[in-house]
């Protein structure tokens, strides 16, 4: 029983798991962000190369 409370209290397993979730979290929006701004690039690069055409 004693071993039961004591990881009830422990909390660095709580943190590590929601500083997981944080980080997944910025990496999905990094990863959003990127391919929107990739998308945007590729349109200015094919614009600017008929341009030269």
């Amino acid at each position: 029983m004693k071993f039961v409370r004591k990881m009830l209290k422990n909390e660095k397993g709580a943190t590590a798991i929601e500083y997981g979730l944080i980080a997944a979290l910025i990496a999905v929006a990094a990863i959003g962000a990127m391919s929107n701004l990739g998308s945007r690039l590729s349109g200015t690069f094919n614009n600017v190369s008929g341009n030269l055409k």
